[in-house]
């Protein structure tokens, strides 16, 4: 059962619905109160988003949940004073959390609707590619997970994957975590060990070199979108699966994934050789991860990641988002794009970063 949050805004006292701010009111002494309230909800929200996110796959839900995360945060300080909240930071995180866990069975029936399978939404976090700041590139691009990883985190039940991103990926300690969610520690911790074992038998812990994983994404690309059977045959992993998110405004593979590489190999040729208009390809990082973004004209039509081997020489899985709805915030680039290398080639995939803010933190 989700946790109610913490501060709801009605219960807050909040008037209409405002937007979630981004910088002082005019007017504002820097020492009022209001002042401090909104300077901390500024700086903490990249942090906010990320958290969200990375909860929810959706940039949507997760700007609403910030906006009632403002909402809340904004009402319990008209009416008691900011002194009285000890750790704004773990304050603020933990209405998001919750607002965000309550937000989950809206989401789980428009699931229930969606038209084909359901990806996260694409986060193209190159700097020039064109996402706002408002959606917190900074930390989306230093502390999202991939996609990939994202898909596998959607199998999870809503308070697993609350306690997996909050101590994996931002280093929470379970009895911080427990006191957000209002749970003891020792059901954290259970819940945290059945979500580790649950993604940890789904993912590779280990990413190839970034340049081999470049490589590999281009020469798919190239077959792929050229409609060559046999090319794709020899990257494709035997156990391949390929996921295409049309939403029902695009045409897509059909109601569930491909699995198999000859399947995989004859949907993606055929797939490439439908479209008679030659798209744009651009080359992003999506989510972290090496990716290709298709446009037509100035439009995205498509972002194209693949997740490799561990080896890094074939494709395990495809993920493709064509639905316009969750491509909004992709922009074409005319500048250079090509994204840095990790700075340590090799490591571990960053599922248990322990970082926040640049502080290690363990349970």
């Amino acid at each position: 059962m989700a946790a109610t949050p913490d501060e709801s805004p009605a219960r807050a006292g909040a008037g209409p619905a405002q937007d979630a701010p981004r910088g002082p009111g005019a007017g504002e002494r820097e020492d009022a109160p209001a002042h401090t309230a909104t300077r901390l909800f500024i700086d903490h929200r990249e942090l906010l988003f990320s958290v969200v996110y990375n909860m929810l796959g959706s940039v949507a839900d997760t700007e609403d949940v910030l906006q009632e995360t403002w909402l809340s945060w904004s009402g319990k300080n008209r009416r008691a004073p900011l002194a009285e909240i000890g750790n704004p930071r773990a304050y603020l995180v933990r209405i998001a959390v919750n607002h965000a866990l309550a937000r989950q069975s809206a989401i789980a029936s428009r699931r229930e609707t969606y038209v084909g399978p359901w990806l996260p939404e694409p986060l193209v976090t190159d700097d020039a590619a064109g996402l706002a700041p408002d959606t917190a590139d900074h930390a989306v691009r230093t502390d999202s997970v991939s996609m990939a990883m994202l898909v596998v985190l959607e199998t999870l039940t809503p308070l697993e994957r609350a306690v997996f991103v909050l101590h994996e990926v931002f280093g929470y300690p379970h009895t911080e975590t427990a006191v957000m969610l209002d749970r003891t520690a020792a059901s954290v911790r259970q819940l945290a060990h059945r979500a580790r074992a649950h993604v940890h038998a789904r993912r590779p812990r280990y990413r190839a070199h970034p340049r081999v994983r470049r490589e590999a994404t281009e020469r798919f690309v190239a077959a792929a979108l050229g409609g060559d059977i046999h090319a794709l045959m020899g990257i494709l992993a035997p156990d391949v699966t390929v996921w295409i998110d049309g939403g029902g405004a695009r045409q897509a593979a059909g109601p569930r994934p491909v699995h198999g590489r000859e399947k995989a190999a004859r949907l993606l040729s055929g797939y490439a050789t439908r479209r008679a208009e030659k798209p744009d390809i651009r080359y992003r990082r999506v989510n972290g991860d090496d990716a290709a973004v298709l446009f037509t004209g100035d439009s995205p039509y498509a972002v194209m990641v693949m997740d490799l081997t561990p080896e890094g020489d074939q494709v395990s899985g495809v993920y493709i988002v064509t639905n316009p709805a969750k491509l909004t915030h992709v922009r074409p680039d005319d500048e250079g794009n090509a994204p840095e290398e990790d700075p340590a080639p090799g490591r571990p995939e960053p599922i248990a970063r322990a970082r926040q803010y640049g502080e290690n933190r363990t349970s």
